[in-house]
């Protein structure tokens, strides 16, 4: 497979800039593998699909405020900080992007906040955007993280030209995020209401969770048109035994394992005994699945609609099979299905 095959028009009007008004009424289409059948229903129709003993894998994963604005020392020039990952707790020491990258170098400060008690020290440049900053701040651990929170926004994808809203710190996050990490968020999951969690589970649908802490790479689209030679980022992990034995008991019942996201998908997939059993991980994955690839663990997915030379369109296609994925999409643009972050949800089964 190659690049130009993951090409198509996206009209710019189905990029959704907001979520639906209630989660769970996004409009889903479920896609027949066997029967190569396409139907469309609402996201809370998914639960006709599950039965007693069938699980879903859920990412837990919970997004940071992690866009921060702040001035250069000086000028005063606003730069925007977009933090990445922690790289040293007691150092206060940050994996960061910035932008505008080209006005800021080894040894600049830059301000946050009104009060400017928050300072960081750029220490090291370590892409054409990415820096190392040291965090100055006068307080414990735990009240500098309270004030990164405090002065940070909720990391809304650059496709979304809109501000960042109230409402957006609730619906960019799932119902069920626990651990924190992500600089993005799971999409698939944001469709759980807890009313559908709840009818899932009455009807006796388990739910076995992993965490996979998304990070900008997932938006990075793909430049080379071999695709066994894309680098994709790492991401952390982890999956317990708890839901390697859930996952693990369904599919010895031959029930349906589902994973929700793309995230679940690559954390699951990460982990797989010689035996193509589920096994524990702690660590870091730069999984990249792309078709002709076997799936070990869900025989079913939920995923949002995807953009053109995605990473996650590739895994898509791989799922469902290459022409059927091609087919599908037509229809979403045909039927102005709404893609991306906010957008609508795909049921593979």
């Amino acid at each position: 497979m190659k690049l130009s095959h993951f090409n198509f028009k996206l009209p710019e009007e189905l990029l959704a800039e907001h979520p639906a008004e209630h989660r769970d009424e996004a409009r889903l289409m479920v896609l027949d593998r066997k029967n190569k059948t396409i139907e469309h229903k609402l996201f809370k129709d998914i639960i006709d699909y599950f039965d007693e003993g069938d699980v879903m894998i859920l990412n837990n994963t919970k997004v940071f405020p992690a866009r921060l604005y702040g001035n250069k020392e000086k000028t005063g020039a606003r730069i925007e900080v977009f933090l990445l990952r922690e790289l040293n707790e007691e150092q206060r020491l940050w994996d960061v992007l910035v932008d505008p990258a080209r006005k800021i170098r080894i040894g600049n400060k830059l301000y946050f906040g009104d009060d400017e008690t928050l300072v960081a020290e750029v220490i090291d440049n370590t892409t054409s955007r990415g820096r190392t900053l040291r965090f100055l701040y006068d307080g414990s651990y735990k009240e500098f993280r309270k004030k990164l929170t405090e002065l940070g926004e909720t990391p809304l994808p650059k496709y979304i030209k809109r501000d960042v809203e109230p409402e957006d710190e609730e619906r960019y996050q799932t119902i069920f995020a626990k651990n924190e990490g992500a600089v993005a968020a799971p999409t698939a999951g944001l469709h759980f209401s807890k009313h559908l969690l709840k009818r899932l589970e009455i009807k006796g649908i388990d739910f076995a969770e992993v965490t996979l802490h998304v990070g900008l790479g997932t938006f990075n689209p793909v430049e080379v048109e071999d695709l066994s030679k894309h680098k994709m980022d790492s991401e952390e992990a982890f999956v317990d035994q708890k839901a390697a034995d859930i996952v693990n008991n369904a599919k010895t019942k031959k029930k349906r394992v589902c994973a929700v996201g793309t995230t679940a998908m690559r954390a699951v997939e990460s982990s797989v005994s010689s035996s193509g059993t589920l096994n524990e991980f702690s660590g870091w994955t730069n999984k990249f699945i792309f078709p002709p690839y076997e799936f070990s663990i869900a025989n079913c997915m939920i995923t949002n609609f995807h953009t053109p030379k995605s990473t996650l369109l590739m895994m898509v296609s791989a799922f469902a099979g290459h022409d059927f994925m091609k087919e599908a999409y037509e229809e979403a643009v045909k039927e102005k299905y709404r893609f991306y972050t906010y957008g609508d949800a795909m049921l593979i089964i």
